[in-house]
């Protein structure tokens, strides 16, 4: 009995924190792992739709089809314009699909593919300037004779760069009270990640601002669990964030 209150008493938490959320967002921005679409993963479901990975396309489970986004690499700070192509189902655990087309043009990870969306209100003929720019840079790309410039670069990377492990955490939720955030955090927890050795803590952003974060994590699969660890709570705005 006590444990059904309990799971009430986060639901309701997890609303009221939505709420306040899309009262002070006057469009949807998010942040977290892109899904990178395959054929493969169509035909066993676990996506919904099918998805051309020569083009540059994004789809999205809350967006409706025809939503302009920019989808930003923070690490290199590349970033493209794009519409939604499809409303589609994908794991949870993700904030957007996208092609390989997208994860080559901003250039990320493919281990750890992390973005920042946002989305854009422009009107129509913007969006169809941008997507002619994208078929040129394809007709451009496909008659250039790129691969012995591609194998350089990455010589030269392998050489000069040492790759730094990122470390993330997950923005549980965001209060207007610290005294808010403080409650949650207690049954948070309470019930569930006392046996960790991962900590919940409280930021303050700004004034009447607090976010409670779970982390820090090093290891996706721990992170993807306790992100669905807290989904399965009812908190759906959750965002993953890279510690500075």
């Amino acid at each position: 009995m006590k444990f059904k209150l309990l799971i009430i008493f986060l639901f309701t938490i997890s609303c009221s924190v939505q709420t306040n959320s899309s009262f002070k967002k006057s469009s949807y921005t998010s942040s977290g792992f892109a899904y990178v679409y395959n054929d493969g993963d169509f035909s066993n479901k676990i996506v919904s739709k099918k998805f051309d990975n020569m083009e540059l396309l994004l789809g999205h489970n809350r967006l409706r089809a025809g939503t302009i986004v920019k989808i930003s690499n923070p690490e290199n700070k590349k970033s493209t314009t794009l519409k939604i192509k499809k409303k589609v189902n994908y794991p949870d655990f993700y904030t957007i699909l996208i092609t390989d087309s997208v994860l080559q043009k901003l250039e990320l990870s493919a281990e750890t593919p992390y973005v920042e969306i946002q989305e854009i209100k422009k009107n129509k003929s913007f969006v169809a300037g941008k997507s002619n720019t994208f078929n040129e840079e394809r007709k451009v790309s496909n008659k250039a004779p790129v691969m012995n410039v591609k194998i350089d670069n990455i010589s030269k990377n392998k050489n000069s760069k040492k790759v730094k492990k990122k470390i993330f955490s997950i923005v549980v939720a965001e209060f207007y009270s610290i005294e808010s955030a403080r409650n949650l955090k207690k049954k948070l927890n309470d019930v569930t990640f006392n046996s960790t050795n991962k900590k919940l803590l409280i930021k303050k952003k700004k004034k009447n601002s607090f976010e409670l974060i779970l982390g820090p994590y090093k290891a996706v699969n721990s992170l993807k669990n306790d992100y669905i660890a807290l989904k399965d709570y009812g908190f759906e705005d959750l965002e993953i964030t890279i510690n500075e």
